[in-house]
């Protein structure tokens, strides 16, 4: 197991309730720069931060498991001098946010999880298997999962923008064992009836986490799970409807504190 390191990240804000924030496969913690000027600062902290291998923790080597992010999380809460905190996990990081909950439930005062890849091995068709499995060769990939996974209603400069963004935030090492990571572990039996308040977020849109694919993991297996469908948003909902999702992140965190 890899020694923890403290992860590059940036506070906003100052209030009482402590919250780690972290972005999904495709990019570092910028994916979430839609929804800075809409955070309630004086009621949360806000800590956005970045694993290894991306954004500024680019230079940090790993084995970009799981458990190592973890581990990671709380020693960044435990140098911030936060014993409890909640947790906002898009994506792989939703799965993350899981097993958080499951191992460290005594630091987590809740969880959310958004679009979140669930705890269990992702079964995947032929053709999706090949687009994934090849998106730190073919950078257009890249391009090709954010349009299907958001319904394919945005426009290709949206689409150009995040691929350039992929390609300067992620270094191509961490990018691939993130993809076996988030489709190959499996910690569904850890996770049964988890006590931790946790809220799904799931795109209206999104053929990459359906609704149902959330309604038939997550939901069944967490004793205090939530679940809002966000209108109008496919698997990036920070970025395409941010005011709306900071507003039901807020409203459960602040039920949650």
């Amino acid at each position: 197991m890899s020694t923890s390191v403290i992860l590059a990240h940036e506070i906003l804000g100052d209030g009482p309730q402590k919250v780690i924030v972290m972005g999904g496969w495709l990019g570092d913690r910028s994916v979430f720069q839609p929804i800075h000027p809409w955070l309630d600062r004086s009621r949360f902290t806000y800590c956005f931060v970045d694993p290894r291998g991306y954004g500024e923790s680019r230079a940090i080597a790993g084995t970009h498991t799981i458990a190592e992010i973890a581990g990671d999380v709380i020693a960044l809460a435990d140098s911030l001098g936060w014993q409890r905190f909640h947790y906002i996990g898009h994506s792989m990081m939703g799965k993350v946010a899981q097993y958080l909950c499951a191992k460290y439930g005594d630091r987590v005062q809740s969880a959310i999880g958004v679009t979140p890849v669930p705890a269990c091995k992702i079964p995947m068709d032929e053709g999706g298997q090949q687009l994934f499995s090849t998106a730190w060769e073919v950078p257009a990939n890249r391009g090709t999962i954010c349009m299907v996974t958001t319904g394919n209603r945005h426009t290709e400069v949206w689409e150009q923008f995040m691929i350039n963004e992929s390609l300067r935030t992620t270094s191509p090492d961490a990018f691939r064992d993130y993809f076996y990571m988030w489709s190959e572990e499996d910690f569904a039996a850890d996770v049964q009836g988890c006590p931790v308040p946790f809220l799904a977020i799931a795109g209206e849109h999104d053929a990459g986490v359906p609704t149902e694919v959330v309604q038939n993991t997550i939901m069944q297996w967490f004793s205090q799970a939530e679940l809002h469908v966000m209108s109008n948003a496919g698997h990036y909902p920070m970025q395409e409807t941010p005011i709306h999702f900071v507003t039901v992140c807020e409203a459960f965190l602040a039920r949650s504190a």
